[in-house]
């Protein structure tokens, strides 16, 4: 467990030198994505300065980052899908996974400055679980996203774990990888929520490395979207088993 409140040298360190390069890190490359969006249509080149991005942003962090599995990406098109576990998490994303993507993500991300203006200008995917409709609109534009080449990333909790420990999974993952019939690939991020925690402002360096484990991909073929809700517990299972193993 994290000590709280923060010990004062730590919350000096955080605020005062870890802080400040984050977030004109942030402010940099978010503006060079919105430029690169006045020609890139297809946020190709603004995900290559979103990976620029969360290189450096993990960097200022103060922490190493780690990547494992990377053997079981597939050659095919898949829907990627992780625990979802501090704000770092998309910067360890986009930091680790060697391929273009996009992500499904909550609606609110697009309200944020500079994030959300890369977001809404690169292709990534809204989602309001509240409205029905516009849910299945987006899945409507997740299985387009796939079928034309893109890998999706997805985090089926909806939120941020509240302590560390994995929550129930939405169907939304799965239902995805059904719908378009691409494997769905478990990816567990480790040590991230022990970074930056949720309702904290402050980082937590750590010697220990962050982590980011790839499984092996689960197929779908042959399986219908009826099927979504024991190949969401098949994934929660597969992403609980990478994280004992990498822990």
């Amino acid at each position: 467990m994290r000590p709280n409140p923060v010990p004062w040298a730590q919350r000096l360190y955080s605020n005062f030198i870890l802080a400040p390069p984050f977030l004109l890190t942030t402010v940099f490359f978010g503006s060079l994505a919105l430029i690169a969006s006045l020609w890139d249509k297809s946020g190709r080149l603004q995900h290559r300065i979103a990976r620029q991005w969360a290189r450096t942003s993990v960097f200022f962090s103060g922490s190493r980052l780690q990547v494992f599995g990377l053997e079981n990406i597939p050659a095919e098109t898949a829907v990627f899908a992780g625990n979802h576990t501090s704000y770092m998490d998309t910067p360890v994303v986009f930091a680790s996974l060697p391929f273009q993507f996009r992500i499904l993500a909550k609606k609110e991300l697009w309200g944020i400055p500079f994030i959300g203006w890369y977001l809404n200008h690169s292709g990534q995917i809204p989602i309001d679980t509240a409205n029905p409709r516009t849910t299945l609109s987006s899945f409507s534009k997740g299985v387009h996203t796939l079928r034309s080449g893109l890998n999706v990333f997805v985090f089926p909790e909806g939120g941020r774990t509240p302590d560390g420990e994995l929550q129930t999974f939405l169907n939304g993952a799965a239902f995805l990888a059904l719908r378009a019939q691409v494997p769905l690939v478990p990816v567990a991020l480790i040590g991230v929520y022990e970074l930056l925690p949720i309702h904290t402002r402050h980082f937590y360096p750590s010697r220990t490395p962050l982590k980011l484990a790839f499984g092996p991909p689960i197929p779908t073929a042959g399986r219908s979207p009826r099927d979504a809700e024991a190949l969401t517990e098949e994934l929660r299972q597969a992403i609980a088993q990478l994280i004992r193993q990498h822990h």
